[in-house]
């Protein structure tokens, strides 16, 4: 008899680069830059630099930080990497030591750059073109000296709306984008369009997108058929199986009241392994049979480590049986949507788990 007591997080990097190749496609003209923060969407970001690099020729990455870009250096040294947030004195050593390219988002920055400049690195230049997120106002823009347009390399912004196609957004902001370069920046090259910009038209495009949602599995562009993988599974064990009798409660603070006699699994993942905790009583999870798939309904409070399922109309289930959270049929976006947020965070959330069994698919 097998016994298996963590919940399992499956990684298929064929899928990832199968993602990343598919959006090459739909911006031939742009160069194809990744975006590994956040450990890669909590993935694991020296896996996936290295596939990407090795296998997908990607020679262009973003990270938030430049600790980040320590951490894949090893695997893609040819490669140029990005800091988005910028450069900051508790980093100073890792940029200077690793020539990584920081994004300057402000005037300060820019003034900490320029008493700290890497030979042979320039800056990327955030502007601002509408989210009111990190980036140069107009105002400050006009502050810059021909000189300093002059020790940039790249100049970007982002999308507010993009997930969206026809939001008025969209075009207001590549509008402005376009004015500001025009104006400021007309020799630089320039990148606007991250996952969710890349489906819109061709002139969002511009010289460099900016690939991360999408290369991980989510649906950047909900008004399309996507033709993007799901890349990871998420499994659980049966860890007890127990009887319910009418007017028995489960889990915590009493919210599920058994209205007649039920039969159920604890299955051995929760909140503390990222499972959203208002899916209580909501929630869903799968049981692979012979030739067709069956789900039991989450009863009671999600906890720390556990979800009570209410298994009374699938038969044969024993202790030691795995459980399917998250798979190709109900992906991260699926549950982000019955959990009242996004895909983004139910794949961070679960991706950064240190409790999951982890194993890659190459």
């Amino acid at each position: 008899m097998s016994i298996f007591t963590r919940p399992i997080l499956e990684i298929d990097l064929n899928k990832l680069l199968d993602n990343y190749n598919y959006l090459k496609t739909i911006a031939p003209k742009a160069v194809a830059a990744s975006v590994i923060k956040d450990d890669a969407y909590g993935l694991g970001a020296a896996e996936v630099a290295a596939v990407l690099h090795d296998k997908g020729n990607c020679k262009n990455f973003f990270v938030a930080y430049a600790k980040e870009g320590e951490k894949i250096y090893p695997y893609v040294k040819d490669s140029n990497i990005y800091v988005l947030q910028g450069m900051g004195e508790e980093e100073t050593l890792i940029f200077n030591k690793l020539k990584l390219i920081p994004v300057i988002n402000s005037l300060e920055q820019l003034e900490f750059w320029k008493k700290n400049k890497i030979e042979g690195v320039k800056p990327a230049v955030h502007i601002d073109t509408g989210l009111n997120r990190l980036g140069l106002r107009e105002d400050e823009i006009k502050q810059l000296s021909k000189e300093d347009i002059s020790s940039f390399s790249l100049v970007m912004s982002h999308l507010a709306c993009a997930d969206v196609n026809d939001h008025f957004m969209n075009h207001q902001q590549l509008d402005e984008f376009d004015r500001l370069k025009k104006t400021y920046f007309p020799l630089l090259k320039s990148s606007l369009a991250a996952s969710d910009g890349i489906f819109l038209e061709e002139k969002f495009h511009c010289d460099m997108v900016r690939l991360g949602a999408a290369v991980y599995g989510i649906n950047t562009a909900p008004y399309l058929k996507s033709n993007i993988k799901n890349i990871i599974e998420i499994k659980a064990p049966i860890i007890q199986i127990a009887e319910l009798k009418a007017g028995d409660y489960a889990g915590y603070s009493a919210t599920y009241k058994a209205s007649s006699n039920r039969k159920i699994a604890i299955v051995s993942i929760g909140y503390g392994d990222g499972y959203p905790r208002n899916l209580s009583n909501i929630g869903k999870i799968f049981f692979k049979m012979n030739d067709h798939i069956e789900h039991a309904n989450v009863i009671g409070r999600v906890s720390m480590d556990n979800i009570i399922c209410d298994i009374t109309n699938i038969e044969n289930l024993k202790v030691g049986d795995i459980s399917y959270i998250i798979d190709d049929h109900y992906n991260v976006d699926d549950m982000g949507a019955d959990s009242q947020t996004i895909g983004y965070e139910i794949l961070s959330r679960f991706g950064k788990n240190p409790r999951f069994y982890r194993k890659y698919i190459k």
